[in-house]
């Protein structure tokens, strides 16, 4: 009794992940093997393009610059925005022989930290911050500088590569002075090649999502595409077709810009993230009821009744088509304009479709109506919605 409930539990039990047939694009320089990881983890394809690349901080000549400013002239107050920009400052500083210096000076002024990461990153070098938020909101930081009062006091801030919305600009109409520490610069990446590739993936809707984990990296890609004058066609797929995946609202800042609406998870954290994909992606996908199975049409694969079946582009491209109107019959000169690059040789539909009922392992799932073309066998009990097409 136990094995056959244990046999059906695993019949049950779906042998992929939830973002199994689904291809992600993961623009993010640093930490993007994690990201990486985390969606293979659950099934997806990735193909990863740094949109920028990272200046080493003990190369970077303007981080010195702020660094030796702060020494002769000092501030009144530094807000430390990131762990790892903060630790990154100090160990550069090390190495320019500086070290000592630059913490004697932020150890004799006023210094707030961001949020608990920092917070440990201050106390780790020996030194005590004055004020931290629980929030983790520079919204709050900045709340409570002008509530301070700025005016005729000098503020650094530690920045992180990140636009801060008004926040600098509010300081300086309170009457501050705004001294900008740049910790990790951000500049296009040395080999724009995979950029490229995924920028045209992207538009040929190869990808179904792509994530971002900082607004430079979707800046840096919006700013190539527009370099190509691709820029109205990339738009065109992240409104209607591809999902774009922002770990949080600063870094969708440059996308809504331009009108794109994107989907963030409640924590700003990359698990989070991929976990928001899981949901969505799936949700997206089209689900039919064809020939006594069900069809789950995905980015680059097709569940039939639970199982992953990949299937070649030019399947996939014949499969949308039909699905358009399930149950009615699409012409192969209808089926031929929906192959890519495939001319006029109608032979090539009939072609990628013997490949693409071999791929679904069911070849009753899609008809052949002599002379007329093809159609998806949508079962008779089907939802009117499907056969009124």
């Amino acid at each position: 009794m136990y094995d056959e409930q244990q046999a059906a539990g695993a019949e049950r039990a779906p042998a992929h992940g939830p973002l199994a047939g689904f291809t992600v694009g993961v623009t993010a320089a640093r930490r993007a093997d994690e990201l990486g990881a985390l969606l293979q983890r659950r099934g997806a394809a990735v193909l990863h393009a740094p949109a920028l690349r990272i200046v080493p901080l003990a190369d970077d000549s303007e981080l010195l610059a702020a660094t030796k400013q702060l020494m002769d002239h000092a501030p009144d107050v530094v807000v430390a925005t990131t762990a790892i920009g903060f630790r990154g400052w100090v160990e550069a500083a090390d190495g320019w022989g500086l070290g000592d210096a630059l913490l004697a000076r932020l150890g004799s002024v006023e210094l707030l930290a961001r949020g608990p990461k920092v917070k440990g990153a201050i106390r780790a070098a020996g030194l005590t911050e004055e004020w931290s938020p629980s929030s983790e909101s520079m919204a709050e930081v900045l709340e409570r500088l002008l509530a301070e009062g700025v005016e005729g006091r000098r503020v650094a801030i530690q920045l992180h590569g990140e636009p801060l919305p008004g926040f600098v600009e509010a300081l300086r109409e309170a009457g501050a002075e705004v001294v900008g520490v740049p910790v990790y610069r951000w500049m296009p990446p040395e080999d724009i090649g995979p950029v490229d590739r995924l920028l045209d993936a992207t538009i040929a809707r190869s990808v179904d999502a792509l994530t971002f984990t900082s607004a430079p990296a979707a800046a840096s890609l919006l700013s190539r595409a527009e370099e190509r004058g691709l820029l109205p066609e990339l738009l065109s797929a992240l409104h209607h077709d591809v999902v774009p995946a922002c770990v949080g609202p600063v870094t969708a800042l440059p996308l809504q810009a331009r009108g794109v609406a994107t989907v963030q998870p409640e924590r700003f954290r990359l698990g989070p993230l991929v976990q928001l994909l899981c949901l969505e992606l799936p949700s997206r996908a089209r689900t039919l009821p064809i020939a006594g199975h069900r069809m789950e049409i995905r980015g680059h694969a097709v569940l039939v009744d639970g199982e992953l079946r990949p299937v070649p582009p030019a399947g996939m491209s014949l499969l949308r088509a039909l699905s358009r109107r399930p149950g009615w019959v699409v012409s192969r000169a209808d089926l031929l304009r929906a192959l890519p690059g495939a001319g006029r040789d109608e032979h090539a539909v009939e072609t990628a479709m013997a490949r693409l009922r071999a791929a679904l392992g069911a070849p009753k799932l899609i008809q052949t109506v002599v002379k007329r073309g093809y159609r998806l066998a949508l079962d008779p009990s089907a939802d009117t919605k499907y056969a009124d097409g």
